[in-house]
């Protein structure tokens, strides 16, 4: 592979994206319909909604969780937490302006963040072995091995 910064850059933009496009279409709509009980029409407004907001959110993610993942210890359960706490402390907010801009309100919307939030701290780390699965096959080493490392 290239050792091109800018190289590396796009493609680790690819990757973040494609990774949180795929993993959150399918967990939101899992979300949105059976706990947040939202109607189909819904739950595909709120997937477009979704599909446009992860595009410019991903990469920054995909730092985020690196930086986070700097402060995880070697052990399964430190990077379980460190891992959970990135997707849930990053996604929910935006994940909520996203279920209110869809039509969900009242007890809707407290369930469906609710939701959100446990989801995303069971997600987490299976988010972030899939997000270091696509990164790798974008020739790009996983994250938080130096945090917020964007030249290597």
């Amino acid at each position: 592979m290239t050792k091109n910064p800018r190289s590396r850059e796009r493609r680790a933009f690819v990757a973040d994206t494609l990774a949180l496009l795929l993993f959150f279409t399918a967990t939101g709509i899992i979300n949105e319909r059976f706990i947040a009980s939202m109607s189909w029409e819904q739950v595909f407004q709120a997937r477009l909604i979704g599909a446009l907001l992860m595009v410019p959110v991903a990469r920054p993610y995909g730092l985020w969780r690196d930086w986070m993942m700097g402060h995880a210890r070697s052990t399964r359960r430190s990077k379980l937490l460190w891992d959970s706490l990135a997707l849930l402390t990053f996604q929910v907010p935006i994940y909520a302006a996203i279920i209110a801009a869809s039509g969900a309100s009242g007890s809707d919307l407290v369930r469906g963040i609710i939701g959100a939030a446990v989801m995303m701290l069971v997600l987490g780390r299976p988010y972030g072995a899939f997000l270091n699965v696509v990164r790798s096959a974008f020739g790009l080493e996983p994250g938080g091995n130096r945090p917020m490392s964007l030249n290597s």
